[in-house]
């Protein structure tokens, strides 16, 4: 990649080649008048810490050097609503940093885009408070951290840069996102980045964030935040609150607060007796995350899936010592039913993070639509909004790669000639990164059969069909299935009660799924039946595609179409008496 001038090397035991130091455009934070604080919103965030080394010239953090990114949320669909923003009290020279990124953007599967550009920040008029615990300045108040983020004046101002109005802000349907940023030398290069950001250049690295700034990148900077009660989708950090945590701790539970407003009453964290659930008859992921020691050639860690009687051996699951690594099988579930408990055991000097999975097989193809009849009515309907179920369209994963570094040492003997060259080397790790993105379509048109539509004009108790038609991306297709599923739900059932499981057609990543043949249909078509009462206006079908599996989860998309109905299929029928020859 090339920024400017500068080449910056992405790989293991390369160095960033220094740069020039970028003047920084300092935003002043509007100022509040000075008024009685009055806090406005209810923190949810804790922390932890402890000590840290030294450092070296080339790889240090000095205590202070800090700031918090805050991205207003959308509570209800977990959506960035506005840009990042970085407060901070100094006036930090960077170097390089990554283009502003928060923490819900990166699990859904966004990338580091280094920059080399001005590093943007905000210096707040009322002083932040201490964010990371150090030895030379003490141990940060969460206290302290809470009252900051709720207070009116400090909402206000944020309010005021990000542009949304504070009466909005504040009126429970959005949330603040907070993120501890620190300001480091690393590599002799000045860099700007949260915790997540830390994690997800360490692996870029091939772990050499790690290994030159383990407590502050890795300690103290995750354990600086993180939640009481889940939210937004990341779990309560019961963890310990000292100590270097792994690259998956940090990106997935550390480094994060929540500010809510008008006291919302906290989430119950989800409760479920499964572990996956899975539909019948579909090629399935399932994976765990292994760690402990450091598992390389010569130390090597084996993973064994029991599913259903029959065992699934993965090899050569490797990584550094501190860090983990994703073991998975791809398996197809069974055509029923049914509940299922796979067992996982771990051979070598790791564990895996669960010894037993509890699966749920669901059967989708058991609900679909009544038959329709001529007589029937609705006077009460009133169209509902349209429902999302989780969307998740990218994915990341990565693979650590052990390579030996050889190190030869000659160990002399008793005369000269009698020495002889010995390697003491040692394995080093590169992470190969993978990835996968889902995107799909979905069309809705009249029936052939519908005698007077026109376009996407149809009459009321006419047949529509449907097309849902996909498309997956990855760089690793032995890890990533097809979108496999695809599920219609309709608004004369207000979106629930009844669905169809649309059929498979064709199969590989662009695998298309559509109605399968109507039972009630005189001509077998692959229809659904508008009922005869919809009144006239739009009528939107609402389809989630499920079921593409990756090592991280599974991808999913909300898809929608709609034609418009216009009149009622009675209007197509003229009875008279017969006239007299």
């Amino acid at each position: 990649m090339v920024f400017g001038l500068c080449l910056f090397f992405w790989g293991r035991r390369q160095c960033l080649k220094r740069i020039g130091i970028l003047l920084a455009a300092i935003l002043l934070l509007c100022g509040a008048l000075c008024q009685t604080a009055y806090a406005i919103g209810e923190g949810n965030v804790d922390n932890g810490g402890g000590s840290m080394g030294e450092g070296t010239s080339s790889n240090f953090w000095s205590a202070g050097n800090e700031g918090v990114r805050v991205t207003v949320v959308r509570a209800s669909d977990h959506t960035p609503v506005t840009a990042p923003i970085d407060l901070t009290n100094k006036n930090p020279a960077i170097q390089v940093h990554f283009v502003k990124t928060c923490k819900l953007e990166y699990s859904s599967g966004a990338g580091l885009t280094p920059s080399a550009s001005d590093y943007i920040f905000v210096r707040p008029t009322q002083a932040l408070p201490k964010i990371l615990s150090s030895k030379s300045l003490g141990m940060a108040s969460i206290a302290e951290i809470k009252s900051y983020f709720t207070d009116e004046q400090v909402v206000r101002s944020i309010a005021n840069i990000t542009g949304v109005e504070f009466e909005v802000l504040v009126n429970g349907e959005y949330r603040l996102l907070l993120e501890p940023v620190i300001y480091v030398t690393f590599q002799d290069t000045r860099l700007a980045m949260t915790a997540t950001e830390a994690a997800l250049y360490d692996e870029v690295t091939g772990g050499a964030v790690r290994a030159r700034l383990p407590t502050v990148a890795f300690q103290n900077l995750p354990l600086s935040m993180f939640l009481e009660v889940a939210d937004l989708g990341y779990p309560v950090w019961n963890g310990p609150t000292s100590g270097v945590r792994s690259n998956h701790e940090v990106k997935t539970a550390l480094g994060l607060g929540v500010v809510r407003f008008h006291e919302a009453p906290p989430e119950e964290p989800e409760v479920s007796v499964y572990d996956y659930e899975y539909r019948a008859n579909t090629e399935v992921i399932t994976a765990v995350r292994v760690s402990g020691g450091q598992s390389d050639p010569d130390h090597p860690v084996s993973v064994t899936f029991n599913v259903n009687g029959r065992s699934y051996r993965v090899n050569h699951v490797y990584y550094p010592e501190g860090d983990s690594q994703l073991a998975w099988i791809r398996w197809t579930t069974p055509d029923t039913p049914q509940e299922m408990t796979i067992t996982v055991r771990v051979r070598g000097g790791g564990s895996a993070e669960k010894g037993t999975i509890r699966v749920n097989i669901v059967d989708l193809d058991e609900n679909p639509p009544p038959d329709p009849n001529a007589d029937d009515r609705n006077y009460g309907f009133v169209r509902p909004s349209v429902p999302g179920n989780a969307q998740v369209t990218s994915a990341s994963w990565g693979v650590w790669r052990p390579w030996w570094y050889a190190y030869w040492v000659w160990h002399s003997g008793d005369d000269d000639d009698d020495g002889y060259w010995c390697d003491h080397g040692w394995w080093e790790f590169d992470f190969d990164r993978y990835s996968a993105s889902l995107s799909g379509s979905m069309t809705i048109t009249p029936d052939e059969k519908s005698p007077t539509a026109s376009g996407k004009t149809l009459k009321s108790g006419y047949g529509i069909a449907e097309k849902v038609t996909t498309h997956v991306s990855t760089n690793q297709s032995s890890a990533v299935t097809a979108a496999q599923n695809a599920v219609t739900y309709f608004p004369e059932f207000q979106y629930q009660g009844f669905w169809r499981l649309l059929e498979r057609m064709g199969g590989g990543y662009d695998m298309t799924h559509e109605f399968k043949q109507n039972r009630y249909s005189t001509y077998n078509r692959r229809t659904h039946f508008t009922p005869i009462w919809y009144p006239d206006g739009s009528y939107t079908p609402y389809t989630w595609l499920i079921d593409c599996w990756t090592p991280a989860g599974m991808l999913s998309m909300n898809l929608t179409d709609s034609v418009t109905i216009s009149g009622n299929l009675w209007s197509d029928w003229h009875i008279a008496p017969q006239k007299p020859e």
